[in-house]
């Protein structure tokens, strides 16, 4: 359905009439400054952070999931991403004690694949499996996408035309606390709302679910914030 078309139905549906989605930006894009907490609502220590363990956490929007990940060792900088349109990015590479923390959007460059309360086929993996010869990656399983955490989430196999956009995280050494400030390539934000509109705008509250998050984000557990993890 065209936007503007889908939109108006949305808010007559759900009450959300003069609603206006967040547009899709590339390459590089400010966002106001959250503080990543923890489960308490605490400031986020990045030193707790579990390595390979899968963490999750809204931003910039209700609506739009991000992947926090501590891979265990120090992650450099590429200066070789590129946008499905060929615009080329830098990314910075790590942050926090050991320079191994990134973060990146949670929604799949090729479908839009996306952990939702009830189900996420979109994961990171440590180990291969039989649908991949890669370790260490986050694995779509809608169509068997792959992303590098630690080169920018350039991809390695299947589809996906672009890498996930990444999440430009801010550290704070002395407190040791992550906020996140801005995204890295295409965010495909304005496709996803378009795409799922109608039942973000149901599970957030309408508007809200295109609204800033504000000043803090909690940072969840994959399975604290999902009921069911798709295996692949």
């Amino acid at each position: 359905m065209e936007r503007r078309r889908f939109i108006t139905a949305c808010g007559a549906a759900c009450g959300m009439a003069g609603l206006h989605w967040p547009a899709e930006a590339a390459v590089a894009r400010s966002f106001p400054r959250s503080v990543l907490t923890d489960a308490h609502d605490r400031p986020l220590k990045a030193s707790t952070l579990q390595i390979g363990r899968n963490y999750v956490f809204p931003w910039p929007y209700p609506a739009t999931p991000c992947f926090l990940l501590d891979l265990g060792r120090k992650i450099d900088g590429r200066d070789d991403l590129r946008t499905a349109d060929g615009q080329r990015y830098d990314w910075p590479g790590g942050v926090g004690p050991r320079q191994s923390v990134v973060a990146y959007s949670a929604i799949c460059s090729h479908k839009l694949t996306h952990p939702t309360r009830d189900i996420s086929f979109i994961a990171y993996r440590e180990q291969g499996t039989p649908h991949s010869r890669h370790a260490r990656v986050i694995h779509c399983c809608s169509e068997h996408s792959q992303f590098d955490p630690a080169a920018g989430a350039r991809v390695l196999d299947g589809p996906a035309p672009q890498p996930l956009a990444a999440v430009v995280l801010d550290y704070d050494a002395e407190r040791d606390e992550l906020s996140a400030i801005g995204t890295l390539g295409n965010v495909l934000f304005d496709r996803f709302f378009e795409t799922f509109g109608f039942r973000l705008a149901l599970e957030h509250g309408g508007e809200r679910a295109a609204r800033p998050v504000g000043p803090t984000t909690r940072v969840l557990g994959m399975d604290q914030f999902c009921r069911q993890q798709v295996r692949c």
